[in-house]
């Protein structure tokens, strides 16, 4: 793709935005989260317009840059000049969460096969892992109702995942959110890690269920595992890792 470079057209806090946000689709790409073109991640966009970035449909995450981002305001309105439509459904869902969630700053949404089949079970994420400890401290379901294209799913979609940072949606894959993009996809990382280790386990044999006394504990205990840096514990690291493979994320 020939997209010509924002860096000097926009804040330098939107084109860091853009940089992370950019480099959070090369990350899913690189770990088999992606399902073609069709799922999205949004960052909000510094300032009090509440417009947000999201993806080009029809784009593959593995080249998504910087610039090619679409800035869309709650009416989906393309506030950047793209030959790139808005995925409808991803519209759907992620402009009622930013509007839902003055405190959220980025969403993640995967239609993994670990992260699906899971949504399918009817009993839902279990306490089976030290991973799933951390989702189950903060995380709500929401029942399939189709694909995502009607506004008036939205209100359910707020209220179902109220202040938690992860929700399933049933029969159709797994959401994080966060104050910024590095805690979103360490959130993200956690929950799918949960559902592949449960896959595997329900394969292997009787489960062992964690006790409540240890579940009681999770949030301590998950600041104290970050050094109280939440997702930037890993986020420079990851950085790196992309800057080796393939740097043009941050066109």
């Amino acid at each position: 793709m020939n997209i010509p470079s924002l860096k000097d057209k926009v804040s330098a806090q939107e084109w860091q935005t853009r940089v992370d946000l950019a480099a959070l689709y090369r990350l899913t790409a690189l770990y088999g989260w992606t399902d073609l073109v069709f799922t999205h991640i949004s960052a909000r966009v510094p300032g009090p317009e509440h417009h947000f970035l999201i993806n080009p449909y029809g784009v593959m995450f593995d080249e998504i840059t910087a610039s090619s981002l679409i800035k869309v305001d709650q009416q989906c309105n393309k506030l950047d000049d793209s030959p790139f439509p808005v995925n409808p459904a991803g519209f759907i869902i992620h402009s009622c969460i930013h509007e839902g969630r003055a405190d959220v700053g980025c969403v993640m949404h995967t239609h993994t096969r670990a992260g699906v089949a899971v949504s399918a079970q009817q009993c839902g994420l279990l306490r089976i892992s030290q991973q799933s400890t951390y989702i189950l401290a903060s995380l709500g379901y929401h029942d399939y109702e189709g694909v995502a294209l009607r506004p008036d799913e939205q209100p359910r979609l707020q209220k179902d995942l109220g202040k938690n940072t992860f929700l399933m949606l049933r029969n159709h894959g797994l959401l994080t959110v966060g104050p910024n993009i590095p805690d979103t996809f360490l959130a993200m990382y956690a929950f799918e890690t949960s559902c592949q280790i449960q896959l595997s386990a329900q394969a292997g044999g009787e489960l062992i269920v964690i006790p409540d006394a240890v579940q009681a504990d999770t949030n301590k205990v998950l600041a104290t595992g970050t050094a109280g840096l939440g997702g930037m514990i890993a986020w420079p690291a990851l950085l790196r890792k992309l800057d080796k493979i393939d740097p043009s994320y941050k066109n």
